[in-house]
């Protein structure tokens, strides 16, 4: 059971963890929301460094933010994310599209995408260390985002005929690994939204514009790969740091 949860640590995070991984790595699926949460925990905490600092240091602060996201998880989901933009956008055909996603090298369009997705983090944790419930929406962002992964992956096909890295979670994954990751994110979000129950709204909207985006990955390429479930939790993220941060300017 536990080495579900080894393998969703060693492939979502940098973080040394001992023990034997999942036979199947679908397995490992229910379990990222829970390392979801664990790394919001560790970004939110590091949040609540700018209480008693003086004004300016929070900006500071963001960018401190931002980089533990990207050393806590080595980058991995920038680098899909960077590899989308690239392919969805610089590709004509599903062939070109899949060919420049497989491609190491960042291009103009995966460039430009983490640029400004970095930014908008930035803008979202600044807006976010000065909310006092800034902490809840860091973690929410960290779990739904996982959970909007496995939502993909077990909802839609993998995309290459030849497999991949991401093909061994993809494939065989179904409601059985999803259920519980759901479960597991609403259960937190009602922990993390009491007493702001709109605060639930979160995992409806970021569902379904996970939907929208597997719907628009199917119809480009057929289905998705692991670079599009890195991208997605990337977007998500970013997403929900930004509207937590709006929100708590409005309250």
């Amino acid at each position: 059971m536990f080495r579900g949860l080894v393998t969703a640590l060693r492939t979502l995070t940098s973080l040394p963890v001992p023990g034997r991984e999942a036979e199947r790595f679908v397995e490992s699926l229910p379990w990222f929301p829970v390392v979801g949460l664990l790394l919001g925990a560790i970004v939110a905490a590091l949040s609540c460094l700018a209480t008693g600092t003086t004004v300016l240091w929070p900006f500071g602060l963001a960018v401190l933010l931002v980089m533990a996201g990207v050393l806590l998880t080595r980058g991995l989901h920038l680098d899909g994310l960077a590899d989308w933009a690239d392919g969805f956008w610089g590709g004509r055909d599903r062939e070109q599209v899949l060919r420049i996603m497989k491609d190491p090298c960042i291009g103009s369009f995966g460039a430009m995408a983490l640029v400004l997705v970095m930014l908008a983090k930035w803008v979202g944790y600044v807006g976010l260390i000065f909310d006092p419930d800034g902490w809840r929406w860091i973690a929410a962002a960290f779990v739904v985002s996982r959970t909007m992964q496995v939502d993909l992956a077990c909802t839609w096909d993998y995309a290459r005929a030849e497999g991949g890295t991401a093909a061994k979670f993809v494939e065989g994954a179904g409601w059985r690994e999803l259920a519980p990751a759901l479960v597991v994110c609403l259960a937190t979000l009602i922990v993390l939204a009491w007493p702001r129950w709109v605060f639930l709204l979160v995992l409806p909207v970021c569902w379904l514009a996970t939907r929208l985006f597997g719907m628009w990955c199917r119809r480009k390429i057929g289905g998705i790969t692991g670079d599009l479930l890195g991208a997605c939790s990337e977007l998500v993220e970013t997403g929900v740091l930004f509207l937590g941060s709006f929100t708590g300017m409005s309250w």
